[in-house]
């Protein structure tokens, strides 16, 4: 697709974007490539493409162009044609590069454990300049219960005043749809200890948007349970690690032999600090692919950078948009995009409380509304307004 992007630039005025919607196509059974894409198209003519449920592709307007094409099942010479047309390219590089484009895709349906959020010819800290049609994301807090034996005073459970039952958080799920937001997180407190964590999973599954976890490994250690999760579609998890917890190490082994995208949240205390290095190389010699890193002291910040370092010189990403549990500390953007992840609280993402009050995130306390009594159009409106 260079070729064509690179043309369109240098040499001729950008083509007028396709029309703003959201577009759906199930591939028919018989179908080797059994695709399930969810296409949504913004007003400049960037887009996301959801593939199976399971990955998020952040399309430029190019590569959304060929997507729209791919999920409206226009025949490929037709694809070709219209492309060749609309940028003024040669009928050569547009039947190439839209070739390039569905290999993408295939090979994101046929490989395993891929991290959830792809980024297809641009930088990740971009979205978050864009003007959206809805959020990316939408962090549910399930509860702001916590395991036995953690301080209670780590959630902010006085600023809710019920907790939702489980037709309501799945009424938020389908609003969350019907809004185009491709992308649900369950947290908490510890969104385990809600029972119904498996049929809220399996809902937004069957919507077709891409679910993640964070968890504390509180009940992850039991096989039976984690399989009954990965049945439910789950796409990923983050572990909410924490060393001196014996469940802890069972759980986020029996996460890693599962088909899912695992990354592992650590804070650095003064007690651990010394001994994160080395946790550092064991999580990469089990497969872990991402961290989040926080710090429990600002005393802490030269081990935190040095922490991030080595898990670059490991190979480990940096995870810094994903918010984390209340029992735990918030992660600490280290990346150069730090202030673009700023900048994507109530904008890129959104976060509901267990009551259904929404913030533009967690810790951000100004309530937008209630997604359950106000229309989505309301709260998004004032998220604007207030863009954090």
């Amino acid at each position: 697709m260079t070729s064509v992007r690179e043309f369109i630039h240098r040499r001729f005025q950008k083509a007028q974007p396709l029309p703003a919607g959201i577009y759906h196509y199930q591939a028919p059974p018989e179908d080797p490539r059994n695709y399930r894409l969810h296409l949504r198209l913004e007003r400049d003519g960037s887009g996301i493409l959801i593939v199976n449920a399971a990955t998020i592709l952040h399309l430029n307007a190019t590569a959304a162009e060929y997507a729209y094409h791919l999920v409206q099942q226009t025949p490929k010479d037709e694809a070709v044609r219209q492309i060749a047309k609309r940028y003024l390219v040669t009928t050569a590089h547009a039947e190439a590069d839209y070739a390039d484009f569905v290999d993408r895709v295939d090979s994101v349906t046929n490989t395993p454990d891929l991290d959830p959020e792809m980024f297809l010819d641009f930088e990740r800290s971009e979205i978050h300049t864009k003007d959206l049609s809805a959020p990316f994301r939408l962090d549910c807090a399930l509860t702001y219960r916590l395991p036995q034996g953690v301080d209670p005073s780590l959630a902010p459970a006085k600023r809710v005043d019920r907790e939702l039952i489980t037709d309501e958080w799945k009424a938020i799920l389908d609003k969350a749809w019907q809004a185009g937001i491709p992308h649900i997180i369950f947290t908490g407190g510890e969104p385990t200890l809600r029972d119904d964590l498996p049929e809220l999973i399996s809902h937004a599954e069957a919507n077709g948007q891409v679910t993640g976890l964070l968890s504390d490994c509180l009940f992850l250690s039991d096989p039976q349970y984690m399989d009954t999760l990965l049945k439910t579609g789950l796409d990923h998890l983050m572990v909410i690690f924490q060393p001196g917890k014996e469940y802890a190490w069972g759980g986020l082994s029996t996460s890693l032999a599962g088909d899912l995208f695992v990354a592992v949240h650590i804070t650095l205390t003064p007690e651990t600090a010394s001994t994160t290095p080395d946790l550092l190389k064991w999580l990469a010699s089990q497969g872990v692919k991402a961290v989040s890193l926080s710090i429990s002291d600002p005393n802490l910040n030269d081990a935190l950078v040095s922490t991030r370092n080595q898990a670059a010189a490991l190979g480990l990403s940096l995870v810094w948009d994903l918010p984390v549990p209340y029992s735990a500390m918030n992660p600490v953007a280290l990346e150069t995009e730090a202030e673009a992840s700023t900048s994507g609280a109530g904008h890129a993402w959104l976060y509901v409380e267990p009551d259904g009050d929404v913030l533009p995130s967690q810790g951000v306390n100004t309530v937008l509304g209630n997604i359950l009594r106000d229309p989505w159009e309301q709260i998004w409106s004032k998220a604007n307004e207030k863009k954090v």
